[in-house]
C-alpha cells in the first residue's frame, strides 16, 4: 500500500568521526559513529537544512520505510515528505540517532576500542550537550553552516 506523498524507501548512513570528543562527564571518546538519514536535497546555498531531534527512545528513522515489507514507516512520516509540513521539495531534513543510542550510533552496545569488549554499563554518561556537539560535528561534515530550523520531539511528560 503506497502512502500519500511518501518518502518511499530510505537508507541510513553512518558518519564516522575520528576526532576525539571530550564529554560533559569528563571522559573522552577517541572516535564515534552516528547513524543518520536525510530526506530531500540540500540546496546550493546549503541553508534549507532542518534537524529533527528524536525523543529519548527514538532513532534516526524519521520518515519512509527501510524496505517495502516494513510494518510501520518512520516516526514522523505524516510530517515529512513532498507537500507535507516538512516539505522535502523545499527542505533537507536530517534525522540522527544520538550518541549513546541503541540503533547504530556509538553507545553501550558498541565495542570499547580499549578493552575490545562491549561497553555495556561502563559507557560514559551522555548529556544533551554531548548530543549537540556530535550533531554539530555531523552537520559541519555535511557542509552546513547554519540550520534553517531544529525540531524536537518531546514526550507528554516533558512539559516546559
Amino acid at each position: 500500500m503506497k502512502e500519500i506523498n511518501s518518502i518511499g524507501i530510505v537508507k541510513s548512513k553512518i558518519f564516522k568521526c575520528t576526532d576525539p570528543i571530550k564529554l560533559s562527564c569528563g571522559m573522552t571518546l577517541d572516535n564515534f559513529e552516528l547513524i543518520y538519514e536525510t530526506y530531500g536535497k540540500l540546496n546550493k546555498n546549503k541553508d534549507n537544512a532542518v534537524l529533527v531531534c528524536h525523543a529519548l527512545t527514538g532513532n534516526q528513522h524519521v520518515a519512509g520505510r527501510h524496505k517495502k515489507t516494513d510494518k510501520h514507516p518512520g516516526w514522523w512520516d505524516s510530517l515529512v515528505g513532498p507537500g507535507k509540513p516538512l516539505n522535502t521539495n523545499k527542505f533537507f531534513v536530517i534525522g540522527i540517532n544520538n550518541l549513546g543510542g541503541n540503533e547504530g550510533s556509538t553507545g553501550p552496545k558498541s565495542i570499547n576500542p580499549k578493552t575490545k569488549k562491549v561497553w555495556g554499563s561502563s559507557f560514559p554518561i551522555i548529556t544533551v550537550e554531548d548530543w549537540v556537539k556530535t550533531q554539530k560535528t555531523l552537520i559541519n561534515y555535511l557542509g552546513i553552516q547554519k540550520l534553517s530550523s531544529v525540531m524536537v520531539a518531546a514526550s507528554e511528560e516533558c512539559k516546559l
